[in-house]
């Protein structure tokens, strides 16, 4: 059977730091563009909907459906990934991501405005899907910590950085809302084509599956063989086996959905304040639609204040795993959730009681830093976890995350308005931050029992790398 010699240069492990750093860079971007494709029509709901004579409750479905693609493409895409390869799982899906762009972006109606925004989610979804089990490939347990902090600030910016970028177009008179779906498709056409010609395979099976074959065929000796010459997704394991592995780990795994549903929560606020911060900011104090989405800076200067808290855990992990044998620690990840599970219901508490127009501006955007630090903290921490605890199968794992964070994300936006408008914005904030309360003995629970479900479970090795 054919292996990878101690150092060497084809292990992905053993590629040099400037090319991992260029590889997690090219496929952050991908996943930056495939999140945020999730909210840069957003800005254009009212558009769409006098556009297409719909209502502005309806014309959330632009927003809704392309995110409840997310959670039907992981399913596809994480097992292609683990059969074929980390390109093979992105690159065509992103790809496909640009041409259903420019088909919403040239709809005349509101069901081809929906349709293929749904379909561009189940697209969309395949780096943000993919890119933390490559840098599983790329990186030791204790190195990919820092690479995880870029990939989740890519994945939390984009849906922060869409309402800017789709304001300043929707508000532009020459440009309008069909020019947010023209700048993604442009963005994920050239990003395809970069990554086409520099991104390199980094799934180990699929490298050892081509490295046998390639030494029969210049030796003619037919015992160079690896296991994964045998894996395809046919369409009598499809389902069983393949497909239906992600949705396994979220119905038998306890560890699987206790951290999903926690991560699920935080990053569903994100979309949660895509409806919230114009009815604060525009609706309240009268703003016009770009100034009131400039306030989303805020979550995004938390989203990368969380690098400084994730990045420091790194020396903590780092003494456990030496501690551990130089095995992965899962429960390591864990301590800056602490932290991550006060700041998020703090700025949700913040934001509720200084929304009123009588505060001044400034209150409310310093509180969705704190949103966005505790989410960012949180949300990167559980996919760290979840990458060391279940090891050859985080592709799948990172799915089945993916697939129920979609959910919630895709539901919170269409119940956002009538809760806020009915509860008023103090009220329905503080509800939320009060759920945030009660998930933070999440992180105690998993430090203490953590190991003793890892070793009952069939998938999750005590000690997986």
């Amino acid at each position: 059977m054919v292996k990878f010699q101690e150092g060497d240069p084809e292990n992905p492990r053993n590629f040099s730091s400037r090319r991992k750093a260029f590889l997690t860079l090219q496929m952050s971007m991908l996943a930056l563009v495939g999140a945020l494709g999730s909210s840069i029509i957003s800005p254009g709901q009212s558009a769409i909907a006098k556009y297409t004579d719909i209502s502005e409750e309806v014309a959330v479905l632009a927003t809704s459906l392309y995110v409840l693609g997310w959670a039907v493409g992981p399913a596809l895409w994480g097992p292609i990934s683990e059969v074929y390869g980390r390109r093979w799982g992105m690159l065509p899906a992103v790809f496909c991501l640009s041409l259903f762009s420019i088909g919403t972006a040239t709809s005349k109606n509101a069901a081809s405005i929906f349709i293929t925004r749904f379909i561009g989610g189940i697209f969309g979804s395949a780096p943000i899907s993919n890119v933390g089990a490559a840098l599983g490939d790329l990186y030791t347990p204790k190195d990919r910590g820092t690479a995880m902090t870029f990939l989740a600030m890519c994945i939390s910016g984009g849906p922060t950085l869409g309402p800017i970028i789709g304001s300043a177009l929707v508000t532009n008179s020459k440009l309008g809302w069909r020019w947010t779906m023209y700048i993604e498709a442009i963005c994920a056409f050239a990003l395809v084509a970069f990554a086409t010609l520099m991104l390199w395979e980094t799934y180990k099976p699929v490298l050892l599956k081509s490295k046998a074959e390639q030494m029969r065929r210049t030796t003619g000796d037919e015992r160079y063989w690896h296991p994964h010459e045998k894996e395809s997704i046919k369409l009598g394991n499809a389902v069983t086996k393949h497909f239906g592995r992600p949705l396994r780990l979220l119905v038998t795994e306890s560890i699987m959905t206790s951290v999903a549903l926690y991560a699920s929560f935080t990053y569903s606020l994100i979309y949660l304040c895509l409806q919230v911060y114009p009815i604060v900011f525009e609706e309240e104090r009268g703003y016009s639609p770009l100034i009131s989405c400039l306030p989303f800076l805020g979550i995004l200067v938390g989203i990368m204040s969380a690098l400084v808290i994730n990045i420091a855990n790194q020396a903590w992990y780092a003494k456990a795993m030496r501690a551990n044998g130089g095995k992965a620690v899962p429960e390591a990840r864990l301590p800056p959730m602490l932290l991550g599970g006060i700041l998020l219901p703090t700025g949700l508490f913040w934001l509720g009681w200084t929304a009123a127009p009588k505060y001044s501006w400034a209150l409310p955007t310093v509180a969705g830093g704190f949103i966005g630090a505790g989410f960012n903290i949180v949300f990167q921490q559980c996919l760290n976890y979840l990458i060391d605890t279940y090891g050859p199968y985080a592709a799948s794992a990172i799915a089945a995350n993916t697939i129920l964070r979609s959910l919630l994300a895709a539901g919170l936006p269409l119940a956002a308005k009538p809760m806020f408008y009915n509860l008023g914005v103090g009220p329905a904030a503080s509800l939320l931050g009060g759920i945030s309360c009660l998930a933070l003995p999440i992180p105690l629970i998993f430090m203490k029992y953590g190991p003793a479900l890892r070793r009952k479970s069939i998938l999750a090795p005590p000690s997986s790398d």
